[in-house]
Parts: C-alpha cells; sequence; structure tokens
C-alpha cells in the first residue's frame, strides 16, 4: 500500500507476522518509497539498529518507550520530509505506471519504458501538474524552452508517442487527455 498510495510517515515493527519488517522496509525502499519509516522493536543490540537503518530505515526506537518520545520523533521526522510547494517528489505513481525523476526511470509493472529524453521531461511536467489544462504554448515553453510559439506540432507529436507507451486504450486514453481548444491534461 505505502508504494501505491502516498503516507506521511511509516511507523515499522521489526517482528511481524508472517515475515521481517527489515525486509519490507528494504522491499518499500527498493520500490521508490522516500516515505520516512520509524523502526520499532523490542531488539536492543547495536548490531540490530545498524540492520534496521541500513535497510532503510530513518530512525529506530525501542521498546518499551514513552510515548513522549515516539511522538517527538514522528514530528521530527515529519519535519525532515517535508516538502515545500514547489518541490515535486521524486517518485509518481499512476495506474501500474511508475515514474522516478531521481533516476529517469518510468516502469509498467516493473518493466522498463524506454523514453527518449524529450518524452520523460513532457511526462514529467504533466504528473508534476496534475488535473491542470496546460496549453501547447506552456509546454513548448516550459518543455522546450521556446520563448515564442512556433508553427510546430511537436508537442502533439510527443503527446502521441506517450500514450502509446502508456495508454491501456489509445482509443480512449485515461491519463494524458486531451482539452479540445486548449491544449492537454494529465488525470490522476
Amino acid at each position: 500500500m505505502a508504494l501505491r498510495e502516498p503516507v506521511d510517515l511509516i511507523l515499522l515493527d521489526l517482528m511481524l507476522p508472517g515475515q521481517n519488517g527489515l525486509s519490507v522496509c528494504d522491499k518499500l525502499r527498493k520500490g521508490g518509497s522516500s516515505t520516512p519509516i520509524l523502526m520499532l522493536t523490542a531488539r536492543r543490540q547495536t548490531k540490530d539498529k545498524v540492520a534496521g537503518l541500513k535497510a532503510g530505515g530513518d530512525d529506530y526506537l525501542t521498546k518499551p518507550f514513552q510515548m513522549s518520545e515516539l511522538l517527538a520523533r514522528v514530528e521530527a521526522l515529519l519535519r525532515r520530509s517535508a516538502t515545500s510547494p514547489d518541490t515535486a517528489p521524486p517518485r509518481h505513481q499512476f495506474g501500474s505506471i511508475a515514474i522516478d525523476t531521481r533516476s529517469t526511470e518510468v516502469t509498467r509493472d516493473g518493466q522498463a519504458i524506454p523514453m527518449s529524453a524529450k518524452e520523460f521531461q513532457l511526462l514529467r511536467y504533466f504528473v508534476e501538474h496534475p488535473n491542470v489544462t496546460l496549453t501547447r504554448e506552456e509546454l513548448l515553453r516550459e518543455v522546450w524552452g521556446y520563448g515564442i510559439r512556433p508553427s510546430t506540432r511537436t508537442v502533439d507529436v510527443h503527446v502521441a508517442w506517450l500514450r502509446q507507451k502508456l495508454e491501456p486504450d489509445l482509443k480512449n486514453p485515461q491519463f494524458i487527455l486531451t482539452v479540445v481548444g486548449f491544449g492537454y491534461k494529465f488525470a490522476r
């Protein structure tokens, strides 16, 4: 669930039924999650704390603990992970598509989708502006860096290429929608 939906913080016990909390943490990090993880456990040895932090945990609290300490650690992690409105998250998910803006990788169900640099830049701009109608002029300015509107179908061609790579049904796009007379909208 933490890989599919945005969460602010993960409290993760290491002793879970059926699987180890360290392996859950490792899967989250390998899956691209940068959500802060606070590990809770009865394991007090230094080697256990080191293993938890190396698996991707951001903090480690041993049981028993005072509720005030837990709350203070949660507040500190949330404060450090807070993003300003101008800072986009490094990972985006929609449908079966995942985009990692740091590694410039796009995957569907874990399989890489090859993209040109410009296709990736356009897709990134779309996902960073969800549910906003974007004009061709804005896209040309922000993605291509054109100062004046040239007579070009560049945006339309690149949108068509993105749809071929991302949309399950090209005749009925569900992610990159055409807004007739205006431009395009990325539906989240």
